[in-house]
Protein backbone atom coordinates (compact mmCIF):
# COMPACT_ATOMS: atom_id res chain seq x y z
CA UNK A 1 0.00 0.00 0.00
CA UNK A 2 2.96 2.16 1.08
CA UNK A 3 4.68 1.13 -2.06
CA UNK A 4 1.43 2.61 -4.09
CA UNK A 5 2.12 6.34 -3.16
CA UNK A 6 5.33 6.46 -3.93
CA UNK A 7 5.13 5.41 -7.84
CA UNK A 8 3.56 8.95 -8.86
CA UNK A 9 6.08 10.59 -6.89
CA UNK A 10 8.46 8.31 -9.00
CA UNK A 11 7.38 9.50 -11.73
CA UNK A 12 7.41 13.23 -11.41
CA UNK A 13 10.84 13.00 -10.38
CA UNK A 14 11.74 11.29 -14.03
CA UNK A 15 9.75 13.73 -15.80
CA UNK A 16 11.24 17.15 -13.75
CA UNK A 17 14.77 15.24 -14.39
CA UNK A 18 13.98 14.82 -18.52
CA UNK A 19 14.75 18.19 -19.45
CA UNK A 20 18.05 18.57 -17.59
CA UNK A 21 19.70 15.41 -19.27
CA UNK A 22 18.24 16.38 -22.83
CA UNK A 23 19.78 20.01 -22.06
CA UNK A 24 23.17 18.64 -21.29
CA UNK A 25 25.79 18.84 -23.59
CA UNK A 26 24.32 22.63 -24.70
CA UNK A 27 25.52 25.85 -23.09
CA UNK A 28 24.32 29.19 -23.44
CA UNK A 29 26.41 31.80 -24.92
CA UNK A 30 26.34 34.94 -22.51
CA UNK A 31 25.90 38.71 -23.45
CA UNK A 32 29.32 38.69 -21.69
CA UNK A 33 31.08 36.36 -24.25
CA UNK A 34 29.56 38.32 -27.19
CA UNK A 35 30.71 42.13 -25.74
CA UNK A 36 34.36 40.82 -25.33
CA UNK A 37 34.23 39.28 -28.64
CA UNK A 38 33.23 42.64 -30.19
CA UNK A 39 35.48 44.43 -27.93
CA UNK A 40 38.63 42.41 -29.72
CA UNK A 41 37.94 44.29 -32.93
CA UNK A 42 38.49 47.20 -31.66
CA UNK A 43 34.82 48.68 -30.37
CA UNK A 44 33.89 49.35 -26.51
CA UNK A 45 30.90 47.30 -25.55
CA UNK A 46 29.74 46.83 -22.38
CA UNK A 47 27.63 43.25 -21.73
CA UNK A 48 24.51 45.94 -20.89
CA UNK A 49 24.27 47.27 -24.45
CA UNK A 50 24.21 43.40 -26.24
CA UNK A 51 20.92 42.00 -27.06
CA UNK A 52 20.76 38.81 -28.04
CA UNK A 53 17.92 38.02 -30.52
CA UNK A 54 17.42 34.22 -29.40
CA UNK A 55 19.03 31.53 -27.49
CA UNK A 56 22.41 30.99 -28.69
CA UNK A 57 24.21 27.60 -27.66
CA UNK A 58 27.52 26.17 -28.21
CA UNK A 59 28.84 22.78 -27.24
CA UNK A 60 31.25 23.86 -24.84
CA UNK A 61 30.93 26.45 -21.94
CA UNK A 62 33.24 29.26 -23.31
CA UNK A 63 33.88 28.83 -26.85
CA UNK A 64 36.03 31.58 -28.76
CA UNK A 65 34.27 33.97 -30.77
CA UNK A 66 34.74 35.73 -34.04
CA UNK A 67 32.27 39.00 -35.53
CA UNK A 68 31.93 38.16 -39.14
CA UNK A 69 29.92 41.46 -39.87
CA UNK A 70 28.01 44.37 -39.02
CA UNK A 71 25.82 46.59 -39.80
CA UNK A 72 24.02 49.84 -38.74
CA UNK A 73 20.18 48.67 -37.73
CA UNK A 74 18.65 51.74 -36.81
CA UNK A 75 20.14 55.31 -35.43
CA UNK A 76 21.37 54.01 -32.40
CA UNK A 77 21.58 50.15 -33.25
CA UNK A 78 23.79 47.92 -34.49
CA UNK A 79 23.40 44.43 -35.77
CA UNK A 80 26.49 41.80 -35.74
CA UNK A 81 26.99 38.50 -37.30
CA UNK A 82 29.05 36.34 -34.29
CA UNK A 83 30.29 32.41 -35.05
CA UNK A 84 32.56 30.34 -32.92
CA UNK A 85 36.21 30.13 -34.43
CA UNK A 86 35.67 26.62 -34.65
CA UNK A 87 32.57 26.00 -36.45
CA UNK A 88 31.42 22.47 -34.35
CA UNK A 89 30.98 24.46 -31.25
CA UNK A 90 27.90 26.51 -32.51
CA UNK A 91 25.96 28.17 -35.25
CA UNK A 92 26.44 31.45 -36.73
CA UNK A 93 23.78 34.30 -35.15
CA UNK A 94 22.81 37.73 -34.55
CA UNK A 95 23.05 40.12 -31.80
CA UNK A 96 22.02 43.82 -31.22
CA UNK A 97 24.26 46.35 -29.54
CA UNK A 98 22.85 49.42 -28.41
CA UNK A 99 24.09 52.77 -28.30
CA UNK A 100 22.95 55.40 -26.33
CA UNK A 101 22.80 59.54 -27.33
CA UNK A 102 25.85 60.61 -25.15
CA UNK A 103 27.88 57.42 -27.03
CA UNK A 104 28.75 57.74 -30.67
CA UNK A 105 28.23 54.98 -33.17
CA UNK A 106 31.77 53.16 -33.82
CA UNK A 107 32.78 55.63 -36.96
CA UNK A 108 33.37 52.86 -39.45
CA UNK A 109 29.30 52.65 -38.96
CA UNK A 110 28.79 56.44 -38.45
CA UNK A 111 30.93 57.29 -41.81
CA UNK A 112 29.88 54.91 -44.02
CA UNK A 113 27.24 54.96 -46.15
CA UNK A 114 26.89 51.50 -46.93
CA UNK A 115 24.62 49.23 -44.59
CA UNK A 116 26.71 46.51 -44.06
CA UNK A 117 30.81 46.17 -43.34
CA UNK A 118 32.67 42.74 -43.56
CA UNK A 119 35.16 42.25 -40.74
CA UNK A 120 35.39 38.13 -41.46
CA UNK A 121 38.51 38.58 -44.26
CA UNK A 122 40.52 41.15 -45.58
CA UNK A 123 39.50 41.25 -49.53
CA UNK A 124 35.97 40.34 -48.66
CA UNK A 125 35.15 42.18 -52.44
CA UNK A 126 36.68 38.83 -53.69
CA UNK A 127 34.11 36.28 -52.16
CA UNK A 128 32.75 33.97 -55.11
CA UNK A 129 29.68 32.48 -52.92
CA UNK A 130 28.06 34.37 -49.73
CA UNK A 131 26.46 32.48 -46.81
CA UNK A 132 23.14 31.90 -47.53
CA UNK A 133 23.28 31.81 -51.27
CA UNK A 134 22.66 28.74 -53.40
CA UNK A 135 25.43 26.43 -55.07
CA UNK A 136 26.64 23.22 -56.49
CA UNK A 137 28.43 20.34 -54.49
CA UNK A 138 30.36 18.29 -56.69
CA UNK A 139 31.45 15.16 -54.66
CA UNK A 140 33.68 12.42 -56.01
CA UNK A 141 34.69 9.42 -54.64
CA UNK A 142 36.37 7.00 -56.24
CA UNK A 143 34.05 5.04 -58.50
CA UNK A 144 30.73 8.17 -57.59
CA UNK A 145 30.68 11.47 -58.70
CA UNK A 146 27.09 13.05 -56.92
CA UNK A 147 26.16 16.73 -57.58
CA UNK A 148 24.25 18.36 -54.89
CA UNK A 149 22.39 21.65 -54.55
CA UNK A 150 23.09 22.92 -51.35
CA UNK A 151 23.40 26.43 -49.55
CA UNK A 152 25.98 28.40 -48.30
CA UNK A 153 27.19 28.90 -44.83
CA UNK A 154 29.87 30.74 -44.84
CA UNK A 155 31.25 33.33 -47.58
CA UNK A 156 33.95 31.76 -49.48
CA UNK A 157 36.47 32.73 -52.11
CA UNK A 158 38.32 30.79 -55.01
CA UNK A 159 40.16 28.04 -53.04
CA UNK A 160 38.87 28.02 -49.57
CA UNK A 161 37.37 25.40 -47.91
CA UNK A 162 33.59 26.45 -46.27
CA UNK A 163 30.73 24.88 -44.62
CA UNK A 164 27.74 24.14 -46.31
CA UNK A 165 24.17 22.46 -46.08
CA UNK A 166 21.91 20.66 -47.78
CA UNK A 167 18.66 22.67 -48.96
CA UNK A 168 16.64 20.89 -46.35
CA UNK A 169 19.85 21.48 -44.11
CA UNK A 170 19.73 18.06 -42.18
CA UNK A 171 23.29 17.05 -43.53
CA UNK A 172 26.36 19.61 -43.88
CA UNK A 173 29.72 19.20 -45.82
CA UNK A 174 32.77 21.07 -45.92
CA UNK A 175 33.55 22.12 -49.69
CA UNK A 176 36.30 23.54 -51.30
CA UNK A 177 35.30 26.96 -53.20
CA UNK A 178 35.88 26.73 -57.46
CA UNK A 179 34.68 29.19 -60.29
CA UNK A 180 31.36 30.16 -60.48
CA UNK A 181 28.89 29.00 -57.49
CA UNK A 182 30.46 25.26 -58.02
CA UNK A 183 32.00 23.66 -54.60
CA UNK A 184 33.91 20.49 -54.45
CA UNK A 185 34.05 17.81 -51.54
CA UNK A 186 35.27 14.25 -51.30
CA UNK A 187 33.71 11.32 -49.99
Amino acid sequence: MIRDRYIPALFLVAAMALPAVAASGRVSITAEQVAAAINGTGMKVSANQVVLLADVMATISAPKLKVESMERWGDHQTKFRLDCVKNEECLPFFVAVRWSQAEPMPPVLADHSSTAISMAKPGSNSFIVRAGSPAVLLLDGDHIHIQLPVVCLENGAIGQTIRVASTDHRQSYTAQVGDGAVLRGKL
